[in-house]
């Protein structure tokens, strides 16, 4: 999953707001795999969990030479020697996103310390990172890839084809993470010289090339993963330096990296356990940035003062109440739809998250070119939500809600239990502390009736609601199909296709997604690079600097 720090998922856990993994937080949960060709990637906007991304960064068939995210020949780019502390909320359970979901890790390592060929910009467009052009066959299953002639992985090694090739297979052979499935689709990565790769699809896909931006298209070294658990290793602007478990993360910038140097020489990835200690901590100078804000309400504080900045965007992150559908109880679609229809979303975001969020109705973020507001498909009415659930007989059942520690997590399972409690449920509360208790007894163990995360990761309706194994226990053949078909077909098709899966999805309750949450930071004046919208997995450090 891909979730953030925050506990959204983007995977199925995310990272701060930014699952699929999860979702969320940075660790959990889990987006679905495959993305978009080239040009024929449809244009997503891009927001943080909401995947948005407009692909225009090459067209089928023909060679494109975008500009570099980076510089060539390793120039300073203004460095200094100074650091930086950022706080967070969810700290990884270890550094090897090739073996642990998660979205937490992704966070703090891709782009960073780890490249892939290609990133997502902050619009959502996918753009060059070690990949510095690439083309597409006409049939949309052949691509060639250029790469630079002088990267390196920070264990020297030279990073060439090879590597590359080795990366891709590797995910097939030593990934146990859901996202592996994404690369199901290469028949073949070849070296053709040392600075060119081809790899071939078994059918056009319009998810691969966007699955490569997250970290599924991370470039490891041949010589580099025996340990990656504890010692990642990559051609990134930034270094590994040291992790103090249960508090920080070192990174330290990387002298010999082929791109532009990043301007802060070491960089501090500071984790807390609540929104208070967060928010003193920035107010103390114990860190210079709170990259998601846990309490909103709290923001008048630093809005009204002129030491710091508030910066306000869009996520692809959406606070799903996820039902267990292997469950009896959740069998029976009346349970599913009462559990919608009984919750009033805008009391929920306005008590749980200080109003601050969109509400979608959806499990596809705005930014998606498939987004359709469906809200209306189960309006909030304690009426009809009581009577389905007498209709279906359930009145008076329990359902265990098992939240993250996380605060949204736990702030909005209050709410849901009070607004489910007054319909006729009863509902069975706990908080598991995230990430490792929450990832063993409700991800993986599948002990829970309904949980509450972010899910961050861009694009993860096929690996949510499209995979019966997920934790969600969701994928019907109708769904599986539509996924299928709008993974193969053209760019209009598509839309259509995840369209109808969207609606689908409202209309067969198979989750209910209670907000979407807002890319909220704060920061010390003067400090630039933050990123606006949280669309990636990816904290990209290395745009910081002092304006």
């Amino acid at each position: 999953m891909g979730l953030n720090q925050a506990g959204l998922e983007r995977h199925p856990c995310a990272v701060a707001f930014r699952p699929r993994s999860l979702w969320l937080p940075q660790d959990i949960v889990a987006g679905p795999q495959g993305a978009p060709v080239t040009h024929r990637l449809p244009r997503l906007i891009a927001p943080l969990a909401a995947l948005a991304l407009a692909l225009t960064a090459c067209t089928a068939g023909s060679s494109t030479t975008p500009t570099p995210a980076t510089g060539s020949g390793g120039s300073t780019g203004g460095a200094s020697t100074e650091k930086i502390t950022l706080g967070l909320i969810a700290e990884p359970a270890n550094l090897d996103f090739t073996k642990t979901d998660g979205a937490a890790i992704p966070q703090a390592l891709l782009v960073n310390v780890y490249e892939g060929l290609v990133k997502l910009d902050q619009d959502g467009k996918i753009v060059p990172a070690l990949a510095t052009s690439w083309k597409v066959s006409d049939d949309h299953k052949t691509y060639t890839f250029e790469l630079p002639p002088g990267a390196k992985f920070t264990n020297g090694a030279a990073f060439t084809s090879d590597d590359a090739v080795f990366s891709i297979n590797r995910v097939k052979t030593d990934w146990t993470t859901s996202l592996k499935a994404a690369m199901d689709v290469v028949t073949e990565a070849k070296a053709l010289s040392p600075t060119q790769l081809q790899v071939t699809l078994a059918a056009p896909s319009n998810d691969w090339l966007y699955r490569m931006t997250t970290h599924l298209g991370a470039m490891f070294s041949k010589t580099g993963v025996d340990d990656l658990a504890n010692k990642p290793i990559g051609t990134g602007p930034y270094t590994f330096t040291s992790w103090n478990r249960g508090d920080s993360i070192t990174l330290t910038r990387n002298e010999s990296y082929w791109g532009t140097k990043p301007f802060y020489q070491s960089v501090v990835l500071k984790y807390f356990k609540d929104a208070t200690a967060l928010n003193n901590a920035l107010l103390t100078g114990t860190i210079n940035v709170v990259t998601t804000v846990q309490a909103p309400e709290a923001l008048g504080q630093f809005t009204s003062n002129p030491k710091y900045q508030v910066i306000e965007g869009t996520t692809n992150g959406e606070v799903l109440l996820s039902f267990n559908n292997k469950n009896d109880i959740f069998k029976d679609k009346r349970v599913r739809q009462a559990i919608r229809y009984g919750i009033d979303h805008k009391a929920l975001m306005d008590t749980c998250w200080a109003g601050k969020g969109t509400l979608i109705g959806s499990f596809v973020p705005p930014t998606d070119p498939w987004y359709e507001d469906l809200t209306g498909v189960t309006p909030f009415s304690k009426e009809k939500a009581t009577a389905l659930l007498t209709e279906a007989g359930k009145v008076g059942a329990t359902l265990r809600l098992r939240v993250p520690t996380l605060p949204y997590a736990v702030s909005c399972g209050q709410v849901v239990k009070a607004q489910l409690e007054a319909v006729g449920f009863k509902v069975a509360l706990d908080s598991l502390e995230f990430p490792a208790a929450w990832l063993a007894q409700v991800f993986k163990g599948g002990d829970f009736d309904m949980s509450i995360v972010a899910h961050v990761e861009p694009r993860d309706l096929k690996a949510v609601f499209g995979n019966p194994d997920y934790y969600t226990h969701y994928g019907t053949a109708d769904i599986q199909a539509l996924l299928k078909a709008a993974d193969e077909g053209s760019a209009d098709e598509q839309v259509t296709n995840l369209k109808k899966v969207g609606r689908l999805l409202a209309e067969d309750a198979a989750a209910d997604v209670l907000f979407l949450l807002p890319n909220l930071m704060v920061a010390d004046k003067g400090i630039t690079g933050l990123p606006k919208n949280g669309i990636a997995v990816a904290f990209d450090l290395s745009k910081l600097a002092k304006g």
